[in-house]
């Protein structure tokens, strides 16, 4: 069985995290999902709880037809140094041979580690970027159409635009 980690904070998880989702489903028997990041929320770089963006991808998946047998979604913390980071994943994910990630530092550490990384092709990354729909929302700019409708609701459920807009800066 040939077992695939996806790496990325999803702040929130949006159409292009879905597009990387069917991407590696491809390649893949089993999918982790990692969440990085997952101690991180409420800040103006990462508003959304770990469990607010679980439940987005879960969500999101089901949404969209997925075989969510597929697909297991976990959190991953940061750690103080960044080689000690991929041990974490070593610990929740057992028997990955494939990390799916486009950022440069993720990459390079899986690399050193032996393991094969391969990048998300990236479709319209100026509109699937979460810095961009976070701004958006910040701002009163349309933002619905750039994530899968189950992921608006959940952000509308939680009051996600007032967290958005109300996070002090630092």
């Amino acid at each position: 069985m040939r077992v695939g980690v996806l790496v990325g904070r999803f702040q929130p998880f949006h159409n292009g995290h879905l597009k990387a989702v069917r991407f590696a489903l491809k390649q893949v028997d089993l999918l982790y999902i990692a969440v990085g990041s997952s101690q991180k929320s409420h800040e103006p770089r990462n508003p959304f709880t770990a469990g607010e963006r679980i439940k987005m991808i879960k969500m999101a998946i089901d949404e969209a037809g997925m075989d969510c047998k597929k697909i297991i979604v976990v959190p991953v913390p940061d750690a103080v140094q960044h080689s000690v980071w991929v041990s974490y994943v070593d610990a929740l994910v057992l028997d990955y041979s494939i990390v799916f990630t486009n950022e440069a530092l993720t990459t390079q550490l899986f690399k050193e580690r032996g393991v094969k990384v391969l990048p998300v092709p990236l479709e319209d990354r100026g509109n699937y970027k979460g810095t961009g729909i976070r701004e958006r929302m910040e701002k009163g700019k349309p933002w619905k159409h750039l994530v899968p409708k189950a992921v608006a609701k959940i952000i509308e459920d939680i009051d996600g635009i007032n967290r958005v807009r109300n996070i002090p800066k630092s």
